[in-house]
């Protein structure tokens, strides 16, 4: 199988993170890190970062059906998790070292997805070359 066609799947395994990510940051709340309950401001405010993720895991996912018809939705998604990804390093300049979860997370933001979109350039130009 093709590299061009084996990206989709690659996208899809990493959909999962931020799927299972964010449905169990809307669930479990400030739970899911293993805080306490917190003020409600807090509490609040978690779950709807957590719908945010969940909300890009669902767009990843969308992107996967037709990435190459859907490539400008996929770049804009993958520049917002970048974004992220660059926040949470500030956050690692400002402050305390998180746990490993924090660190994996952003491996994913910083790593995974700038070479999943990378790998989509390089296909869609292979795809333009072809025509």
């Amino acid at each position: 199988m093709s590299g061009a066609r084996l990206l989709p799947f690659a996208v899809a395994a990493g959909a999962v993170v931020p799927l299972a990510a964010g449905l169990a940051g809307v669930w479990q709340g400030l739970g899911f890190v293993g805080a306490g309950p917190g003020p409600a401001e807090a509490a609040s405010h978690f779950r709807y970062l957590s719908g945010l993720l969940l909300g890009l895991g669902c767009g990843f996912g969308w992107c996967t059906i037709d990435l190459p018809r859907r490539g400008q939705v996929f770049t804009a998604l993958c520049g917002v998790v970048v974004v992220g990804g660059v926040s949470r390093l500030v956050g690692l300049a400002l402050g305390p070292l998180p746990p490993w979860p924090h660190l994996a997370a952003l491996v994913m933001e910083l790593g995974v997805t700038p070479a999943l979109w990378l790998w989509s350039r390089a296909a869609s130009q292979s795809r333009a070359e072809a025509r």
